[in-house]
């Protein structure tokens, strides 16, 4: 759901958008088409999306559709390269201070927003003071919050103080930077650059028709170069099958596949002489999370039942063809902040059944439904439109759960819908979505009981104190010793506790059509350089008009 950033980091899962990779691994490659020739300007990337975005100032939205085009049109300060190192972005280099509580960087000069006007370390300041400023409805002033000071100390150098040390202080500043002059004394969240946003980045903003497309076409004048590629279109298509069929007559370029589309429908000449295929194991994650504030799911012994009542396994094999491994926590499996050693739960209905009779729930009358105090253990799992995989978890999860007197609906609502009307209003019993996992394996804005506000990413309404004070204590430390023992005793409660039934960590299965050269696999996935992908000008289809 993606290199674009901390925001980028933490949203709402992928959307059928290719997942950036961060793994230690080098991701499989099934090399097609035919070979390199030398770059070129031109031509257009269409992409497939089965969600719309929802507001193109990156602070101000949560999911992943928006903050991957914004990460077209905005930049940090810093970002990581293709191996997952910091480098810089709009800084061209900083300093720290022994003690790490004083970050000063130094800023490129020369840069200008899309509208020419310069770019400033008042910007910077700009977007630091809204991020923290009350009135803005974001979820993510947590990392700001931390800065004891922040000053402009000329017209390319901006320095951050901070009263303790904080581990992921550096990284907060690969947020997207936003202009100062066109928002400075206006009210952010009626800003026309929500639909028409301006930025720094290699990327301008053209055209938005909602539900359908983005319009974006190259800077000419951006700082690291000209992109070769001349326009990105991301086309709305709410249904994966439908997606698939305009990849089939080249509508589009470029999409995440499902399983099946990966193992079986894509193994054709077709295909093979017109796509590259990737695969390697994703930075993200897909659960069943429960409404925390649903008295049905107050209790721990429910929620552990659940897990013992759902066969991963058979997700894994049945939905994902095997492309993923179970997901045990929120953090990816090899990765150093992963805790192996938590309580599991294979697949067992008889434990399950015993649990939630513990919990008080029996089937009084014979019907094959489980009761408590005359109610009957009946709920609704919602998750979105688009997205096979989850609709087919679901009906898994609710055949299971039958077996043990559960009764459970499902519905599947449209994804603009879905998060304005039941995530962000918490209207809902229990939802099948998915994080990406963050390259900084901090947990506070998913997972801190200081952010179950509206909006705000712990929509589940999970309240540990030891798990609140844990993840301070990890981002109150450069120790990494210390982080390790906190994020491992963290994975353990939440294991115990079950506030998500952790489902899987998914394959990311892109598909990219094979005119593209240029596309190298790396830690951080596969668009890390998108900049310097390009068309042969034989091969070119498309002109974007500017």
């Amino acid at each position: 759901m993606n290199p674009m950033g901390r925001l980028g980091r933490i949203m709402m899962l992928f959307i059928a958008l290719v997942v950036a990779a961060c793994s230690p691994e080098e991701p499989k490659r099934i090399p097609t088409g035919s070979a390199a020739a030398a770059p070129a300007y031109g031509d257009i990337m269409v992409e497939g999306s089965i969600g719309d975005a929802s507001n193109l100032i990156p602070l101000l939205s949560s999911d992943s559709t928006s903050h991957g085009i914004a990460g077209m049109i905005f930049n940090g300060l810093i970002k990581y390269d293709k191996d997952v190192n910091v480098v810089g972005d709009l800084a061209e280099s900083w300093e720290i201070s022994k003690d790490g509580l004083v970050i000063t960087f130094h800023l490129r000069k020369g840069v200008r927003w899309h509208d020419g006007h310069p770019f400033t370390a008042e910007d910077v300041l700009y977007t630091y003071r809204v991020t923290i400023d009350p009135k803005t409805p974001t979820a993510y002033a947590g990392d700001f919050l931390k800065v004891k000071k922040a000053e402009v100390l000329g017209a390319h150098t901006f320095r951050a103080t901070y009263d303790k040390p904080f581990a992921p202080a550096l990284m907060s500043w690969s947020v997207g930077i936003l202009p100062k002059h066109l928002l400075e004394g206006k009210d952010i969240t009626t800003s026309p650059l929500g639909r028409r946003p301006i930025g720094t980045g290699p990327y301008r903003f053209k055209e938005w028709v909602t539900g359908q497309k983005i319009v974006l076409v190259s800077n000419p004048d951006y700082f690291e170069g000209r992109p070769y590629i001349d326009g990105y279109i991301m086309r709305i298509i709410p249904d994966t099958a439908t997606m698939f069929l305009e990849l089939r007559a080249s509508g589009i370029d470029r999409m995440g596949l499902t399983p099946l589309q990966y193992t079986r429908q894509t193994e054709n000449n077709l295909f093979r002489n017109n796509y590259n295929k990737f695969r390697y194991l994703s930075f993200a994650y897909t659960y069943l999370g429960y409404n925390l504030k649903n008295p049905l799911f107050a209790d721990k012994r429910v929620r552990q039942a659940i897990a013992y009542a759902v066969n991963r396994e058979e997700i894994i094999d049945g939905v994902l063809l095997g492309l993923g491994k179970p997901a045990t926590g929120p953090y990816k499996p090899g990765t150093w902040a992963y805790n192996p050693n938590v309580r599991m739960y294979p697949y067992d209905p008889k434990k399950a059944r015993t649990l939630l009779a513990e919990a008080g729930w029996r089937d009084a009358n014979g019907d094959g439904t489980l009761e408590k105090d005359g109610q009957p253990f009946d709920f609704e799992i919602i998750t979105n439109q688009g997205n096979e995989i989850r609709s087919k978890c679901a009906e898994i999860i609710q055949r299971r759960l039958a077996e043990v007197g559960i009764r459970v609906k499902i519905r599947v609502v449209e994804w603009a819908a879905f998060v304005k009307d039941f995530i962000n209003k918490r209207k809902f019993d229990a939802t099948i979505l998915g994080w990406t996992i963050p390259m900084e394996p901090d947990l506070y804005d998913v997972w801190h009981s200081s952010k179950m506000g509206q909006e705000e990413l712990n929509f589940i309404s999970y309240k540990n104190a030891e798990v609140d004070d844990l993840i301070v204590k990890a981002r109150e430390t450069f120790d990494r010793e210390v982080q390790k023992r906190a994020y491992d005793r963290i994975q353990e409660i939440l294991a115990e506790e079950q506030p998500y039934l952790f489902l899987y960590v998914p394959d990311a299965l892109p598909i990219i059509n094979s005119r593209f050269r240029g596309v190298e696999t790396a830690p951080l996935g596969i668009g890390w350089n998108f900049i310097k992908w390009h068309v042969p000008k034989a091969e070119q289809k498309l002109v974007m008009t500017r």
